[in-house]
């Protein structure tokens, strides 16, 4: 991409018949290969900050798994700007979801994968060590606008996880800033596509507000450090990593 504007555990898992779908088997070992393949065909630029474009990031029985998921996206009763204004109504890929669904599961054990952590701090270049995984799933709606942050504080990595297959969603993707929070321009949005950063005090990101037809769907992965206080939305809340 030219610039900004284009810019585990291997063991097989059952997952829960969902309405309309049959039961399918996913493993962690999948995810743990499609991942560290994607992350070494990523694309990086520096412009207005390092950021990198990875595409395939899982396997698409997974993606089709996830976006069957039975729950509802949450009203935003007219307020908008910052995704914490609606903390009470966010999904997480969390304990009790993991029980439930095996790609929650799949794609948890394997970002808590040695194989991928290492991956990640090396090829991202950011210290993963005594960080706890954490994994939401946002489904956006009409309405829906993000005012530019940079994430810098207790998470150490950001991955934005495209899903939503509608052709409508082209144009949904992660918007970019400058230092002085200047739109730069915006991601590319593609089903089982991410754009990933290191926060840092000038990866400043958002989205601006324009129309979202259907839910817009994505997974935020971030690797975060024991300040955490949710410690509900962790994927795996006793169990820091250890590099």
């Amino acid at each position: 991409m030219g610039g900004a504007k284009a810019f585990g555990l291997s063991k097989s898992i059952l997952s829960e018949p969902i309405e309309g779908t049959l039961p399918m088997a996913i493993t962690s070992q999948a995810v743990v290969d499609q991942m560290l393949a994607s992350i070494d065909a990523s694309k990086s630029t520096d412009q207005p900050y390092k950021h990198w474009f990875l595409t395939n990031c899982l396997p698409q029985d997974v993606i089709d798994n996830i976006l069957s998921l039975p729950f509802p996206a949450p009203s935003l009763d007219g307020v908008s700007g910052k995704r914490e204004l609606h903390n009470a109504t966010r999904t997480y890929f969390d304990a009790g979801n993991m029980e439930k669904f095996a790609a929650c599961k799949a794609v948890n054990e394997a970002l808590q994968d040695d194989r991928v952590t290492r991956k990640v701090a090396e090829h991202f270049g950011t210290n993963l060590n005594g960080t706890y995984l954490r994994v939401e799933y946002a489904q956006d709606i009409n309405g829906f606008w993000l005012e530019p942050h940079s994430d810098l504080g207790v998470k150490v990595f950001t991955m934005l996880l495209y899903m939503s297959k509608d052709a409508s969603h082209a144009d949904l993707g992660t918007d970019i800033y400058d230092a002085n929070k200047k739109h730069i321009g915006r991601s590319p949005f593609e089903s089982n596509a991410a754009m990933v950063f290191v926060p840092a005090g000038n990866t400043f990101h958002g989205f601006e507000a324009r129309n979202i037809e259907g839910v817009r769907k994505s997974v935020i992965i971030n690797y975060v450090t024991e300040e955490w206080r949710a410690r509900e939305q962790l994927a795996f809340p006793d169990k820091p990593l250890k590099m």
